[in-house]
């Protein structure tokens, strides 16, 4: 057998999430009922009438059973419950930005030396914080303290993001 393809792969990217979140974000409409809720408590009769104005014609039921397994992957939560007429109306919102879109396909050619010299700061940066992170040689430890440290950039560029937001 000869090899017709070899290539060097290079890790440029890390996605940090639970199995539980990814699982719940796995269908579309659940992954876009993050985005409406995002900044807006709404009720599942709001969220599936948002849904049918972006192309997802679901069945307040089947948003309902969205919205369950989204509040149980612990990406929404019950923001308010307001009674009318005898009625229970709870309301639902998210602290998670989900960021979802496409690139250009010149996007790493365009943008690849301020992603380099941006990165290379960060990276200083991120060197300090990792000794500081680590209190064992286990592999156990090692993990924990990768995952502290993107957690660390994670919540960093979520209060830039949203900063830059209330401009």
């Amino acid at each position: 057998m000869s090899t017709l393809l070899e290539k060097q792969v290079k890790v440029n990217r890390t996605v940090t999430t639970s199995i539980g979140h990814a699982r719940a974000i796995e269908d579309p409409a659940r992954a876009k009922i993050i985005e409406i809720l995002y900044h807006q408590a709404l009720s599942a009769d709001q969220i599936c009438k948002s849904l049918k104005k972006t192309g997802y014609k679901k069945a307040l039921t089947t948003v309902r059973h969205h919205l369950e397994i989204l509040k149980t992957s612990g990406l929404i939560e019950i923001a308010r419950i307001e009674e009318s007429r005898g009625a229970i109306t709870k309301f639902y919102s998210t602290s998670t930005k989900l960021l979802d879109f496409q690139t250009p396909e010149d996007f790493d050619l365009t943008y690849s030396k301020i992603i380099t010299n941006t990165s290379t700061k960060i990276e200083k940066i991120l060197k300090g914080l990792t000794p500081k992170t680590t209190k064992s040689k286990s592999k156990k430890s090692e993990d924990y303290s990768q995952y502290l440290v993107m957690e660390i950039m994670n919540r960093a560029m979520t209060n830039v993001l949203e900063k830059s937001n209330t401009k």
